[in-house]
């Protein structure tokens, strides 16, 4: 899924940690543990990209984005999987609300769930995925991103 060529996107790691958050104030994005990549959502009519972070060891994934209090619009969390899975996420911890975009392995969107903060009630994909990107909650309506786009970032 991540080596197929995506011509808009930048596929070379991205070093700065650094964004504006809505209010204009410089945030610090990443945990320093944390590789970050461009990642790409294609539409029928459009190409969205962001900076993700990789939450690639247990315990990224276990930290995840708790106690964050901002995520920049082109910023998020990416947890890829080595085999498709049954994946289930909680909001503890975690201060802000989150799209959890579940990815299957041919990079098709399969189900988009905004999870509201703190809250502790699992929300799991409906059927076996590679991925799941975390965005700032309510974003994918706000841009347009929908089930069945299709998800491309460098593995």
């Amino acid at each position: 899924m991540g080596d197929v060529q995506v011509a808009e996107c930048n596929r070379a790691a991205v070093n700065d940690t650094r964004t504006l958050n809505a209010d204009g104030a410089l945030a610090h994005f990443a945990a320093a543990q944390c590789d970050q990549v461009e990642l790409c959502i294609k539409s029928a009519d459009k190409e969205r990209s962001f900076t993700v972070e990789l939450a690639r060891t247990t315990a990224e994934q276990a930290k995840g984005m708790m106690h964050r209090t901002s995520l920049a619009d082109d910023r998020g969390m990416l947890f890829p999987y080595d085999r498709p899975n049954v994946l289930s996420f909680w909001m503890k911890n975690t201060l802000i609300p989150l799209d959890i975009i579940y990815i299957r392995a041919d990079g098709s969107i399969e189900s988009i769930i905004t999870a509201e903060p703190l809250s502790l009630e699992s929300v799991s994909s409906g059927e076996p995925v590679v991925a799941a990107l975390e965005l700032r909650g309510g974003l994918a309506k706000e841009k347009g991103i929908k089930i069945g786009d299709v998800v491309r970032w460098a593995k």
